[in-house]
């Protein structure tokens, strides 16, 4: 990908599908600083904020790779698009979880879980899904347990991931991807119950 600042943004994100990596990694470089600069202006916090710009690169990832990139010559639009519905999420979902309403008065609002102390069970059911959470991610494949555990445990970017672990920002996103569905899979055909 020599001359790489003369390649456009759709004949990256086509050398991307046909699997260069390198051209997904322009790309993100590309368009990174105004993509998280965007986010951040509006959320206000820096780690919801990479958060935001993480999962808004992951799911440009999985649009491509599944052929569903409808190009029309305006990926940076396309890219702060997914970025803003991101955005909308996340506040919609912070909504939802603060909303309660004075005007019903058969609701004490402060007859919360939340603001009750443990039960014992309580204690014991989530040491219990902590025990099996460890358990799953030791049975998956070392790479991907390896990004999972720096990412969660460590609280690492995937931006430090890559770096560490020397790979493209690309394959420690998918690494991510693929450890996830790999839990998923995992406890179903173990029958392990990862809720309350």
């Amino acid at each position: 990908m020599a001359n790489n600042t003369r390649i456009s943004d759709e004949q990256l994100v086509r050398a991307y599908a046909q699997g260069s990596n390198e051209a997904f990694d322009t790309l993100l470089k590309r368009h990174q600083d105004r993509i998280f600069n965007y986010i951040f202006r509006i959320i206000k916090n820096e780690d919801i904020a990479n958060d935001i710009f993480q999962e808004t690169f992951v799911k440009a990832i999985q649009t491509i790779r599944q052929g569903r990139y409808t190009e029309n010559g305006k990926f940076p639009a396309w890219i702060s698009r997914i970025a803003h519905n991101l955005i909308i999420d996340y506040y919609r979902q912070e909504k939802s979880e603060n909303h309660q309403s004075s005007d019903l008065t058969d609701i004490d609002v402060l007859n919360r879980k939340e603001l009750c102390e443990e039960t014992i069970e309580d204690v014991l059911v989530a040491e219990q899904i902590k025990q099996d959470v460890r358990y799953l991610i030791e049975e998956l494949p070392p790479l991907q347990r390896e990004v999972l555990k720096m990412r969660y445990y460590q609280g690492l970017s995937f931006k430090e991931i890559a770096e560490i672990t020397n790979v493209s920002i690309n394959t420690a996103l998918g690494r991510m991807r693929y450890a996830i569905l790999n839990l998923r899979r995992i406890a179903q055909e173990k029958e392990i119950e990862l809720t309350v």
